[in-house]
């Protein structure tokens, strides 16, 4: 396994290793002992999402706050997403900033975002399969969103795609007006 930190060095890009032969590949999505020798990490996972997604559709940017914020380890199954990251943690140096990255159902990469992030992805296949595990359990009165066209956080969509957003995700708030993490 290959962990690279993107710009902002706590979301990290994993890369399994994968074994290839004429009847398919293999690897493993997901080993604790590997993922906490590499990283110093211990995440425990207590719920995995699966979801489907159109062309064009965006979800988030999604988070949860304290005490039900939640660590994510994603990838994608089939398809190709832009995953989108920003940092909400007011007493960081990075706090405002994002990160994009590419996944896809060919480079196989995941990606782990620690509590503290607003969390996006953009379907740019024609549909994508999205998996992700949690360090917390779901719970609607603890989910915020931003809105993901933000004029403050100016993050750049591709501009060739017809953006479909929910209309909890559209009734989002401004950068400016979302709660952070302190």
């Amino acid at each position: 396994m290959k962990i690279t930190p993107l710009d902002i060095s706590d979301i990290l890009i994993i890369e399994p290793e994968v074994f290839e032969d004429n009847r398919g590949f293999f690897f493993e999505s997901f080993n604790i002992e590997a993922f906490s020798k590499s990283t110093s990490l211990h995440p425990i996972f207590v719920q995995d999402n699966h979801s489907k997604s159109s062309r064009g559709v965006l979800r988030g940017l999604h988070y949860q706050l304290p005490p039900y914020s939640q660590g994510k380890l994603a990838r994608v199954i089939q398809g190709e997403v832009l995953d989108v990251v920003v940092d909400i943690r007011k007493y960081s140096p990075t706090f405002g900033q994002y990160v994009t990255h590419i996944l896809s159902a060919e480079n196989k990469k995941l990606i782990w975002i620690p509590e503290g992030f607003a969390h996006a992805y953009l379907t740019l296949s024609e549909t994508s399969e999205f998996l992700y595990k949690v360090t917390n359990i779901y719970n609607p009165v603890y989910e915020r969103c931003i809105l993901w066209n933000d004029t403050f956080l100016k993050i750049d969509w591709p501009s060739f795609l017809n953006i479909k957003v929910s209309n909890k995700d559209y009734l989002g708030k401004s950068f400016e007006e979302a709660e952070y993490f302190s």
